[in-house]
């Protein structure tokens, strides 16, 4: 009832702030396992998993022609990577801690600081993985040649925005219908496992195919890495631009929930869920 209130600087709330989301950030890496290492461990498992079935399944049916004249795996590697990293971002915000969760009655707390902890806690442990196991190739197998290192990971973090927007999207809608939302979510992202276009090349695309995937920014990021990652290949039908207002599309319209959510809150919605 009694409480001092001191008038903070912007500064000051932006150092809070970061401070917040920074210890939010650890929680939510944390969550997955009691260990950090070993919730890395499985994520980078699951990518070379994924990695290895991609790179039999281009083998056995005879496909490795049809790719970029160059290292086969880092072919695999540039789809997969961008794949997971969108993925796991989409499921790490989406399920991201509401404005009736319990968290949200800690006075530093906020939805906001829920998505960004969740949205960088998934960039983390998708960058660290895909780092590793570049290492990992780059030491024991064959050196690793990227073309242009900086634009490649510029594409893993459009991956990654793109995924926090699906995800927020995801999220404002989840109070509203749990069970239908929770539906779409999964259906989008096994949908992503074709449409995200991780196993072909724009390039080699007839038109009326590339009019089934190109409304898909990943679709977009995915192409534009592999041509940041090979000398070879220049895509001519994909567009980062594009994936970037896609995004900034859905933050908006995500935003725009999370405020119309936050001020029609229920503790009573969590017995919904």
């Amino acid at each position: 009832m009694f409480q001092l209130r001191t008038q903070r600087s912007p500064f000051s709330g932006i150092i809070t702030l970061g401070e917040v989301v920074f210890h939010c950030t650890v929680r939510s890496v944390r969550s997955k396992h009691n260990n950090a290492f070993i919730a890395l461990g499985l994520n980078i498992l699951q990518s070379v998993l994924f990695v290895a079935a991609f790179y039999f399944m281009f083998a056995i049916m005879g496909l490795r022609g049809s790719a970029i004249r160059g290292d086969f795996l880092l072919y695999v590697m540039s789809g997969i990577f961008l794949f997971m990293t969108h993925a796991k971002t989409v499921g790490a915000v989406a399920g991201a801690e509401g404005p009736s969760s319990p968290m949200m009655q800690h006075a530093p707390m906020n939805t906001m600081v829920a998505i960004l902890s969740a949205a960088i806690g998934s960039l983390y442990v998708q960058t660290l993985s895909l780092l590793l196991i570049l290492f990992v190739y780059h030491v024991a197998f064959t050196p690793v040649h990227i073309e242009d290192p900086v634009g490649a990971y510029a594409m893993v973090l459009i991956a990654w925005f793109t995924g926090a927007a699906v995800g927020l999207l995801f999220l404002v809608l989840k109070p509203w219908a749990p069970s239908i939302v929770g539906i779409i979510s999964t259906i989008y992202q096994r949908a992503n496992m074709i449409a995200s276009g991780k196993m072909f090349l724009a390039n080699t695309l007839p038109s009326f195919m590339l009019a089934m995937f190109d409304w898909n920014p990943l679709f977009h990021s995915i192409d534009q890495a592999r041509g940041y990652v090979f000398i070879n290949y220049n895509p001519h039908y994909s567009s980062w631009e594009y994936a970037v207002w896609v995004g900034v599309v859905l933050v908006m319209l995500g935003l725009m929930g999370d405020f119309y959510t936050r001020r029609r809150a229920s503790i009573s919605w969590n017995a919904r869920r």
